[in-house]
């Protein structure tokens, strides 16, 4: 493994836990009406496309794969509980 597919593999992690404290603090708070269904609809589609792109070019690409298949999951959960949790 190279310098480059270290660097991206970091830069995969960096970008797939920006994610997670704000899945954490929907679940735990049971809210969600500060966020916008829109952006996460946009994030959801844009890791698909990603993940599409990962997927399919040659040789394949891994850190773009792990990141946007982390970040569509939390993308989704995020969907849900915006769908899930009524407003308070």
């Amino acid at each position: 493994m190279n310098w480059v597919e270290i660097v991206g593999l970091v830069g995969s992690f960096l970008s797939s836990v920006t994610f997670m404290p704000q899945v954490y603090k929907t679940w735990k708070t049971r809210r969600a009406d500060d966020l916008s269904f829109e952006m996460m609809l946009i994030v959801f589609i844009s890791t698909i496309v990603w993940l599409i792109y990962g997927i399919f070019n040659s040789p394949m690409l891994w850190p773009v794969i792990i990141c946007n298949g982390i970040v569509c999951v939390l993308s989704l959960l995020l969907i849900f509980f915006k769908l899930t949790f009524k407003k308070q």
